[in-house]
């Protein structure tokens, strides 16, 4: 089973009431999408095959804390159902993501939820700390900002952060941390680790090409302490109760 993917991540939550979350295809190829799930379930399988233009919605709890969406790329299933089964992205356990260890594989585009967070906001944002794999935009029915990284970054991806799939296709474009440049992961300003583990001592300032993800898009997250720039994370009261909508390739 080869193709694109994408996959939710469901952090525990008791399932108090319910949004609707819609997940849309709007690529030309077709998506297969996961849920990666905590305690609460949603009413919807962990995998489903999304052709293009097509879309699935399905209900998630109220209080959904630290839910994570994101696509996986060029995916074979049939031999390999392990987080090497896909060229980014990729998970434990195939096309269904383990429901406890299933997060992705970097590099790849992510939107992130906690829905009612501190009990009256919606936190959401799409995230490129992981890097970048496929173009994301997060709507809402309630006329809340909308994060996104609606462009291809693939296509200009800095040499050093590129990723390449078997046929040496650019399919994801690394963050400088995941391609460890200044090769020391666990204290690296890259990474805001060890020494550089607070934003005081990892400004934006101190990670490689940073700019070439905030440039392109703006309202992501473009490194681990990005709220600073007031792009990053997004908020929504809650009692609005929005529903979201994460389309690929808007």
């Amino acid at each position: 089973m080869k193709g694109y993917i994408s996959l939710i991540s469901l952090a525990a939550a008791s399932a108090v009431s319910a949004r609707t979350f819609t997940v849309k295809n709007s690529c030309s190829y077709t998506i297969f999408t996961d849920l990666n799930v905590g305690s609460a379930l949603p009413d919807q399988p962990t995998g489903w095959e999304a052709a293009p233009g097509s879309s699935v919605s399905f209900n998630v709890p109220d209080n959904w804390t630290a839910g994570r969406i994101w696509p996986r790329t060029e995916c074979d299933f049939s031999s390999n159902p392990g987080p090497n089964s896909c060229a980014t992205g990729g998970c434990n356990g195939g096309l269904l993501c383990d429901p406890h260890t299933g997060t992705g594989v970097p590099p790849a585009t992510v939107a992130e939820f906690t829905l009612s967070g501190g009990g009256t906001t919606d936190n959401y944002d799409t995230s490129l700390v992981d890097g970048f794999n496929v173009p994301m935009t997060v709507t809402n029915t309630v006329g809340c900002a909308v994060p996104s990284c609606p462009v291809d970054l693939n296509a200009n991806c800095p040499s050093e952060l590129a990723s390449h799939d078997a046929n040496g296709k650019v399919v994801g474009c690394q963050s400088a941390c995941k391609a460890n440049l200044d090769g020391n992961p666990q204290n690296s300003p890259n990474c805001c680790s060890g020494n550089f583990d607070v934003p005081a001592t990892c400004p934006n300032s101190g990670v490689a090409f940073y700019s070439y993800f905030k440039g392109a898009c703006p309202n992501s997250y473009a490194y681990a302490y990005d709220e600073s720039s007031g792009t990053a994370l997004f908020y929504c009261a809650s009692n609005l109760a929005a529903d979201y909508t994460v389309t690929f390739c808007p």
